[in-house]
């Protein structure tokens, strides 16, 4: 097996462990609070129902499979840094990253309109914090926002697409992006294919980590004012 086959097997590795081991998180948490009669949309609402051990498990299993990602970056010579961004197209990578925020937004309002099939089965929310806005900053704005960019944008452009195509590992790896987030549905696919726009537009992982992690962080403010303030 030459080097380009094997770091991409490697990557695809790393981005299917990845995938398998949060979703398999996601599914226990949803369904360890199953009860008759509930459907598909109660049943995805407990996902997040425990927000700090949601949080908690994202930080640990994204930090954890990162050193694979940049162990193989650094083993084949290329710079992660500039894989993220490059000075001189700087203002280029922030501003499609802020064009696409609105445009995933706009996807996330639409996406709601899902939830209206729930029953009073459903998760009704909690309680908003400091600790628990603290952990959700750091485990979807931070951790999500920079991380699953390199998995699941990052790696499948660099190291898969040589040899499968890169529209095709692009969309391979959007399709484990939807699986690692199958709680809500379809929304991360949708919204990865707007994320690989911005990705192909600029050539630098920086657009659609603004976009990511942005719309995290509009999401954290959002749920504080659906589930009641601190």
């Amino acid at each position: 097996m030459n080097d380009t086959k094997q770091n991409s097997r490697r990557a695809l590795t790393i981005t299917t462990a990845l995938t398998l081991i949060v979703a398999g998180f996601e599914i226990l948490m949803a369904y360890s609070n199953y009860k008759p009669g509930m459907n598909l949309l109660d049943i995805t609402s407990y996902v997040t129902a425990n927000r700090l051990f949601y949080c908690l498990m994202l930080i640990v299993c994204n930090l954890t499979m990162i050193s694979g990602a940049v162990l193989l970056y650094k083993e084949n010579g290329i710079s992660l840094k500039d894989e993220i961004y490059d000075r001189k197209t700087l203002k280029k990578d922030i501003f499609y990253g802020l064009v696409t925020l609105p445009v995933t937004g706009i996807l996330g309002i639409l996406s709601t309109f899902l939830y209206t099939g729930r029953t009073e089965l459903a998760f009704q929310g909690g309680e908003t914090t400091i600790g628990i806005m603290v952990m959700e900053f750091v485990a979807l704005t931070l951790v999500s926002g920079f991380c699953k960019e390199i998995f699941f944008r990052g790696l499948a452009k660099r190291f898969c697409g040589p040899v499968m195509g890169e529209m095709t590992a692009l969309l391979l790896f959007n399709l484990m992006f939807a699986v690692l987030d199958w709680h809500n549905l379809g929304y991360s696919f949708v919204i990865g294919l707007v994320w690989i726009w911005a990705y192909k537009k600029t050539g630098h992982l920086l657009a659609p980590m603004i976009a990511h992690g942005g719309i995290n962080f509009i999401g954290i403010f959002y749920n504080l004012i659906v589930n009641g303030g601190i």
